[in-house]
């Protein structure tokens, strides 16, 4: 397996204040930070942005909430500015670690979380940025997280395949959770795209962008359906495996709960836009689509909780894979919402919130373990180091 190069290591700085450690106390200096930023950073960007989209619709009006999902979003996007001028840095003084992670099987995954960080953000910029920076300024902003994350998605979805198929040694026990990554991404596209259609101008545009984001929808679904099957033989020939890529396996969930997603929105753009009978057949397929895909996304929910409590009792050490936790958990949060509000069930408004629920509580734990090991320097070693302390 393909390994990315580090430094030596070197002794971490001293404790400014006996027993409490210093700033970035794991690094030898500060900007070490810039060394071996991979792009499993953004999935922080996807799972706090989620927060806010799913806030956005979920069918319980507290007061505040829309307040609460605003401050979110706003600091998801100030977490993306941070994150692209970090890795902006990263690219200039560190070129040959940060070409390095498109040669490593397992961090090459990960290059899809970037493009689906743009559109998280560019998501909750339309549904709640308009109260904050105007209408026209969120739309913009959308169609331009929009634009420039479906263009990475589409190449992701594309050239980490084909780098699994002609570069990188996959073993025979080497299908993760993460194999799910870059194929997500024009799923993403599908369901943002469907936000952005009564934005466009009436006519081609609207029909040209429900087309497209139908074919993105179909790209990332015959993906996953060819990739778990081979995750699912290798838990049951090899074995759970290592403890730090279990949290990987809530990655189904992305997939799954996006093409619910998608399949809603898209069957809300369509109307008026498609021809009888296919608009019709649209807001068919939301919900005889949504609803099977949903007790799959359940069953599969419980089977990864079991296995991640399991493994939990014998260690479950942090890393940014614990991402993995929130963002699958929130596109399966929007997508009951949507078949919620489609078929009025009281069942599913009510599952709906106890998914937030545990978004919020994932959330919650995952980001306080981030901004620690931050804040220590650790989750800026090597992973093979990080892991190792």
């Amino acid at each position: 397996m393909n390994t990315l190069p580090h430094p030596p290591t070197r002794p971490p700085r001293q404790p400014d204040v006996v027993g409490r450690p210093a700033p970035l106390s794991a690094l030898a200096h500060p900007r070490d930070v810039f060394a071996h930023l991979g792009p499993n950073w953004f999935a922080s960007v996807m799972g706090t942005g989620i927060v806010a989209t799913a806030a956005a619709g979920l069918p319980l009006h507290l007061p505040g909430l829309r307040f609460a999902a605003t401050v979110v979003w706003v600091a998801a996007a100030l977490l993306l500015l941070a994150l692209v001028a970090a890795w902006a840095v990263h690219l200039r003084r560190h070129r040959t670690t940060a070409f390095g992670h498109a040669a490593d099987p397992v961090m090459a995954q990960f290059w899809g979380a970037p493009p689906m960080a743009l559109m998280t953000v560019g998501g909750g910029a339309l549904l709640l940025g308009g109260a904050l920076i105007g209408e026209p300024a969120a739309v913009a902003v959308d169609l331009v997280l929009w634009s420039a994350g479906t263009g990475l998605g589409l190449l992701t979805a594309v050239a980490i395949p084909y780098l699994m198929m002609t570069r990188h040694r996959i073993g025979s026990d080497a299908a993760f959770g993460g194999w799910l990554m870059p194929v997500v991404p024009p799923m993403v596209s599908a369901a943002n795209g469907a936000l952005l259609v009564p934005h466009l101008p009436a006519g081609q545009a609207r029909l040209d962008m429900v087309i497209a984001c139908y074919a993105m929808f179909g790209v990332s679904l015959l993906a996953t359906l060819i990739i778990l099957p081979q995750l699912w033989s290798r838990l049951v020939v090899h074995r759970v495996g290592a403890a730090r890529m279990v949290p990987t396996l809530w990655i189904v969930l992305g997939p799954l709960g996006q093409s619910i997603t998608a399949g809603h929105l898209l069957g809300r753009a369509a109307d008026g836009v498609l021809p009888d009978p296919y608009a019709a057949g649209a807001q068919l397929l939301a919900v005889l689509y949504g609803v099977p895909a949903m007790g799959f996304a359940l069953f599969w929910l419980a089977l990864a909780a079991a296995i991640t409590i399991s493994t939990a009792r014998a260690g479950l050490p942090f890393s940014l894979t614990w991402w993995s936790f929130t963002f699958p958990v929130g596109t399966l949060v929007t997508g009951v919402t949507g078949l919620a509000a489609r078929t009025g069930s009281a069942m599913l408004t009510t599952l709906a919130v106890l998914l937030y629920v545990l978004l919020l509580a994932a959330w919650a734990a995952v980001a306080a373990r981030t901004v620690r090991g931050a804040w220590h320097g650790q989750l800026f070693l090597p992973p093979a180091v990080a892991t190792a302390r």
